[in-house]
């Protein structure tokens, strides 16, 4: 074995500890990497294979209705491949042994046969059988929830007509892999479902006899999509169509969209975070320790060792710690996505799920890892191969022993002997005390970051459902209703107050930009249904004008004052220019705001609405289910709580793992970081902690001047760590703000007072460490070394 080879693994195992330290920063960094890519391959991996399979639709339309002797016209359509007209039907449900409202979407499917878009895979059953009125496929979250079978049956309303239904088969429908209300945020598999009827049964039912009120369609190869949804809303406008929508548009398509780019993000921004401080503390660490073995270099160059072999013994010492950290990381990486594989299957609903680390991943890392690695050790190794022999053989000048500044700034009578030996010798070695500083600072910066992710998404849910929505139900009717609705509302059982509100499709436009929504009319005060300031105070509706989230408005760009073109999608679809008169904060999706009166009359009708808020006795809530089940106008019913709780759930399930693991990471990279510094502060200054020792200092004494630098450089680092932690955050806050959620960019005393504990517990920790080593001191060893 070569010389260097041995000094190579010797070397390892004197180092051990701060190797393992290191290399755990790097597994951190490797870690979120692969548990990132791993997720959003898998993710994507079955999205485009169930989509391709089932023949995903490129195009949709809703409309009132129109005849099916249409479809030979707009299948001429330049840039239309495959068309398909459809019946689509909200419906309510009764589930035996469940009391709770149930609210639904049926769909038709052409009789006895697969539909040609959007192909139902059947998890258990068959179609409808051809012909047959009372048969329907039923969503499996839906089917999952209740414990529903082929041949069970359930109690529908369509349209206001009570029927019975029986469960053919159980499916699923790449349209629905995200199963989702129309108007929720996160899935209720108990009280959503989606069925699938033969068409003839589902038009008789609902009163679309030859008719269709629905069109899913795909488009040629390099067929223009803007020009196709242009030629379709201009043939279909007489039809009441609400415009054509792509498949960014639907809700399914659109949250798994979203949740993809977050792991993009994720996959980018976190490993970038923890390899820098990788790289930053493999720098500073192996300046250090190639410091302390400057006679030991000096000595290998005089007997002819090569500048280029001693650079390969430093990078092969660099190189071992970090495929350890690799190694590490990518165990816990792969282990991290499998236990994320099972939340991701409760809410995408994909037929099969396939997880594991994929071979680009492992290279990708592993190349990432070693330029990290490379950044942060060359410059120290040619630094320290570069000194020539006999200046690397002299020893260090020694320091001028004075008062330093930093002494004046404590009284002298505070200090004592220790406190002068710790001040002055910060003061002599500035630049290492600073690089000490930034590295222990940088892993505080990662817990702020950790503990804001864990208090700002409970402030954000808090803030919806506390704030904003106040209601307990959500009503929604079939279609719009005279505003005397709301009167007959008041006297059900158990309503405490109704508020009613009116949603109009619309697509805003500003510019060249331009957004698909929704206007919601409400009271000009409203009380159920907030509207917010960014300091959450609640605001009045205009007298004119419109309001928008702000999200909305930056999408837009567009600042108060402006004026909007709104393109109305129902009734007389009309044009109309309206000034954005003020901006709201909400942090879950976006929407546009006026009085209800003003909406009313914009559309040209008398008071109307679209739904109503209520607010309920809970000890008469089966009372009222029972006497809105007899109301055939209602076409859904909403429950505030259990929305509140479906998105607290995901939450818990996908953020919140995910900062918990990033806290826990970032409280090993503090333990890490600081135990480097610890060590090497202990082998740089073992003679002076001899010297002192053998003049009579107990080992108490010497352990508070090596501790009391370790605890002053810990304290200065805790207020610069919670200003990159601010930085930082900042800046994931930015990365992770999207259409459906926003976490606020809070900080509250907990937040700094977390992360200041984590450093402070994993300085106690290393302390604990150092003053063990200290009573193992080999004291004569160290003090015959070279003076």
């Amino acid at each position: 074995m070569k010389t260097l080879d041995r000094k190579l693994y010797r070397d390892l195992w004197r180092l051990k500890g701060q190797a393992l330290a290191i290399a755990l920063v790097i597994a951190s960094g490797v870690m979120t990497l692969i548990l990132a890519v791993t997720t959003l391959e898998s993710l994507t991996g079955a999205r485009d294979r169930f989509y391709t399979s089932h023949h995903y639709a490129e195009l949709f339309v809703e409309l009132k209705r129109a005849p099916l002797g249409l479809q030979a016209q707009l299948q001429q359509l330049d840039g239309v491949n495959l068309i398909e007209p459809r019946v689509r039907a909200a419906v309510r449900l009764a589930v035996p042994g469940y009391g709770d409202p149930v609210r639904g979407q049926l769909l038709s499917l052409p009789d006895g046969r697969q539909p040609l878009l959007n192909h139902l895979h059947l998890k258990a059953g068959s179609l409808p059988e051809p012909g047959r009125d009372d048969q329907a496929v039923v969503s499996d979250a839906f089917a999952e929830a209740h414990g529903l079978a082929p041949g069970d049956r359930l109690e529908a309303i369509v349209n206001g007509r009570h029927t019975q239904l029986t469960i053919s088969g159980i499916g699923l429908s790449p349209e629905y892999l995200y199963q989702v209300a129309p108007t929720d945020m996160m899935p209720d598999y108990r009280r959503y479902a989606v069925l699938w009827m033969n068409q003839r049964a589902l038009a008789q039912a609902y009163g679309m006899e030859g008719a269709f009120n629905s069109l899913t369609l795909t488009l040629q190869a390099g067929a223009s999509e803007a020009d196709v949804i242009d030629a379709l809303d201009l043939a279909l406008a007489r039809y009441g169509a609400i415009g054509a929508q792509t498949r960014h548009d639907q809700q399914s398509h659109r949250f798994i969209e979203e949740e993809l780019n977050q792991q993009r993000i994720t996959a980018t921004v976190l490993p970038a975070i923890f390899l820098t401080v990788s790289a930053f503390l493999l720098n500073v660490v192996m300046g250090r320790i190639i410091q302390t073995q400057r006679e030991q270099l000096a000595v290998l160059k005089a007997f002819g060792y090569r500048d280029t072999e001693l650079a390969r013994h430093y990078g092969l010492l660099a190189g071992a710690i970090v495929l350890l950290g690799w190694a590490v990381g990518v165990v816990l990486g792969g282990w991290a996505a499998s236990g994320l594989a099972g939340v991701y299957r409760e809410y995408f609903r994909f037929p099969e799920m396939q997880f594991g680390v994929p071979l680009w991943a492992l290279a990708l890392s592993l190349l990432v890892t070693l330029l990290a690695a490379l950044a942060g050790t060359w410059h120290a190794v040619w630094r320290a191969v570069g000194r020539p022999p006999a200046e690397a053989m002299r020893p260090p000048a020694p320091h001028r022993f004075r008062r330093s500044w930093l002494e004046s700034l404590v009284p002298a009578a505070l200090l004592g002997n220790e406190g002068r030996i710790v001040l002055r010798n910060l003061a002599r070695h500035p630049l290492k005390a600073a690089f000490s500083v930034v590295g222990i600072a940088l892993s505080a910066g990662l817990l702020v970051i950790g503990a804001y992710q864990l208090a700002a998404v409970d402030k954000m849910i808090d803030q919806q459902y506390r704030q904003v929505l106040q209601m307990d139900m959500e009503l929604t009717f079939n279609e719009p209703t005279p505003a005397r609705a709301a009167g007959e509302l008041r006297h059900l059982p158990g309503v405490l107050a109704v508020e009613s509100w009116r949603r109009v499709p619309v697509t805003l436009i500003h510019g060249h930009r331009h957004y698909r929504t929704s206007l919601l009319g409400m009271a000009q005060e409203p009380g159920m249904r907030q509207v917010l300031d960014g300091q959450g105070r609640p605001q009045r509706l205009p007298e004119s004008g419109v309001m928008l989230t702000r999200h909305l408005a930056e999408q837009l760009d567009v600042q108060v004052g402006d004026t909007l073109e709104v393109a109305v999608m129902e009734g007389r679809r009309q044009r109309l220019s309206l000034p954005l008169t003020a901006l709201v904060d909400e942090p879950l999706g976006v929407g546009a705001y006026l009085q209800l009166g003003t909406l009313n009359a914009l559309m040209h009708e008398g008071p109307a609405i679209s739904g109503a808020w209520l607010l309920v006795d809970r000890e008469r809530t089966a009372e009222l289910h029972a006497a809105l089940w007899e109301l055939p106008g209602v076409a859904s019913i909403g429950l505030l709580t259990e929305a509140e709780q479906g998105i607290r759930d995901y939450m818990d399930e996908t953020l919140l793992m995910v900062a918990v693991i990033f806290v826990g990471i970032a409280s090993s990279i503090a333990f890490g970081v600081i135990y480097n510094n610890a060590r090497i502060a202990f082998a740089e200054r073992a003679r002076e902690l001899a010297t002192l020792q053998v003049l009579g200092y107990t080992r108490a004494e010497v352990a508070r001047i090596l501790l009391g630098e370790i605890a002053l450089l810990t304290l200065a680092a805790i207020p610069l760590g919670w200003a990159i932690g601010v930085f930082f955050s900042h800046l994931l806050n930015r990365a992770f703000t999207h259409d459906l959620f926003r976490i606020p960019l809070v900080f509250t005393p907990h937040t700094f007072g977390f992360a200041a504990a984590g450093v402070l517990v994993a300085s106690l920790l290393v302390a604990a460490l150092v003053f063990r080593r200290l009573g193992r001191l080999d004291k004569i060893r160290v003090l015959k070394a070279v003076e």
